[in-house]
C-alpha cells in the first residue's frame, strides 16, 4: 500500500503542462517561466541526481497570497511528496481560519502536517518499515501584499536580494538546521546533556546520532518517537537509537519582513543549489542577468561547479544516469522570484488594495509533482 493511499490529494486548476512552450526539459533539467501576476515574475528551475528524484517545489496564487515551497527529502521521496501535495492546502486553511497570512498560519500548517504524516507512517509503517525513516526539509515563504513570511525546517535556504547605492547585497532570511553548524551543534548538546553522541563527527561531516546532518524535518519519525526505532533496519555504525525523547523538530524557524522598494527579488533553492554557490555570488548572478531563465542559469552555474571538484566536464556529467548522479551533486530546486516594484510602496500607491489582489481560487503557477 502506497503512503499517499490515505491521503487526500487536492483536485487544483493547474498551469503546468508538459507541452507548454515555456516548460522545457534538458536532460534531466527542468525549468519554467512565469509573468504576470501580482508578485512578480517567477523564475523556476530543478534538477534530478537521486532515482527517485527527492526534491519537490510548488508555486501557487491564492487569495492569502502567493506562496513559495522548497521541499526536499531524504530517505525517500514520500516525504516531499506528501509535502507538495496538501501543505499549501493547509495553509489556505489556517490563513481562513485565522482571517489572513501570518507567521503563526506558517507555523500551524508546519504542526498540521506533521501530525498528518505521523497518522500516514503509523497506518504504513508495518507492512512498509521504511517510510518511518524517510523525512524532508521544508522552506515555505508567503507574500501576501507587501508582506514576506517565511518558516523553514532544515537546510534549505530563501536569501533576498536588495539592492543598496547600486549595488546588490544578499541577505539570508532564513534559519538553517543542520549540524555542521556550531550553533546547531551546541543547541542540540543542551537538548540532550547526557547523550555523548547526540552529534557525532562521521567521515569529516557532523550528524545527528551519527544519522542524519539536519535537526528539524518533516517525518523522520524513527528519530522521534520509540515505537518507530525498534526494527534493527534503524541501527546505524553500531550506535544505540533507543529514544527517550525525541532528538530532531519539526519546529520551523520564522521570518517576517515587509518589502522595500529597494528589495528585488528572492531565491529559494534547497541545499544542492547552496552547497556550490554563495549567497552573493547567487544574487550578482540574479542581478547580472537576464530575468527569463534566471532560475535555469544558476542550477547550470551549480552544476558546472560540482563538475569542476570532480576534474571533469559539464557535458560529462550530463550524461550521468540519476542515481549514479548523487555522487556528483544532490537535487537542487530553485525558485526565483522578481519582485514586482509595487510591493515596496504603500497600498494607495500601489493603486490596488489587498481585496483586489484575492482571487477566488487558488492556482498552481507551478508544482513539481507534475513533472
Amino acid at each position: 500500500m502506497s503512503i499517499f493511499s490515505v491521503c487526500w490529494r487536492p483536485l487544483e486548476r493547474c498551469l503546468w503542462s508538459s507541452d507548454a512552450a515555456d516548460d522545457q526539459q534538458d536532460g534531466f533539467l527542468w525549468h519554467k517561466d512565469v509573468t504576470q501576476n501580482a508578485v512578480g515574475d517567477f523564475s523556476i528551475a530543478l534538477v534530478q541526481a537521486n532515482e527517485p528524484v527527492e526534491d519537490h517545489s510548488q508555486v501557487r496564487v491564492g487569495p492569502y497570497g502567493t506562496f513559495i515551497g522548497i521541499y526536499d527529502g531524504h530517505g525517500g521521496p514520500e516525504a516531499s511528496q506528501f509535502l507538495n501535495s496538501c501543505l499549501f492546502v493547509k495553509i489556505e486553511t489556517f490563513a481562513q481560519r485565522f482571517g489572513g497570512m501570518s507567521s503563526r498560519v506558517l507555523k500551524e500548517a508546519f504542526k498540521a502536517a506533521e501530525d498528518e504524516f505521523l497518522t500516514l507512517v503509523d497506518r504504513n509503517w508495518r507492512i512498509r518499515p521504511q517510510v518511518a525513516s524517510v523525512g524532508s526539509c521544508c522552506l515555505v515563504g508567503a507574500i501576501s501584499g507587501n508582506s514576506l513570511y517565511v518558516a523553514n525546517v532544515g537546510d534549505s535556504r530563501v536569501v533576498l536580494g536588495t539592492v543598496k547605492q547600486g549595488r546588490v547585497v544578499a541577505v539570508r532570511l532564513s534559519e538553517e538546521h543542520n549540524a555542521g553548524i556550531a550553533e546547531v551543534r551546541e543547541e542540540l548538546k543542551a537538548q540532550h546533556p547526557d547523550d555523548s553522541h547526540i552529534v557525532v563527527l562521521k567521515q569529516g561531516v557532523w550528524r545527528v546520532k551519527g544519522i542524519i546532518q539536519v535537526s528539524r524535518s518533516i517525518g523522520d519519525l524513527y528519530l522521534k518517537k520509540p515505537e518507530f526505532n525498534r526494527d534493527l533496519l534503524f541501527s546505524h555504525a553500531g550506535l544505540p537509537l533507543a529514544l527517550t525523547r525525541p532528538v530532531l523538530s519539526a519546529e520551523p524557524a520564522l521570518y517576517e519582513r515587509t518589502l522595500a522598494q529597494e528589495d528585488h527579488f528572492l531565491i529559494f533553492a534547497s541545499d544542492g543549489l547552496w552547497e556550490q554557490i554563495t549567497d552573493q555570488e547567487a544574487c550578482k548572478l540574479v542581478q547580472c542577468n537576464p530575468q527569463i531563465g534566471i532560475a535555469k542559469r544558476l542550477v547550470k552555474v551549480a552544476l558546472q561547479r560540482a563538475a569542476k571538484k570532480r576534474e571533469m566536464r559539464y557535458s560529462d556529467l550530463r550524461k550521468i544516469e540519476p542515481g549514479v548522479r548523487r555522487y556528483f551533486h544532490d537535487d537542487i530546486s530553485v525558485v526565483v522570484v522578481i519582485l514586482d516594484p509595487k510591493l515596496g510602496r504603500s497600498p494607495d500607491q500601489r493603486g490596488y488594495g489587498p481585496s483586489t489582489e484575492r482571487a477566488n481560487t487558488s492556482v498552481d503557477i507551478f508544482s513539481s509533482s507534475n513533472l
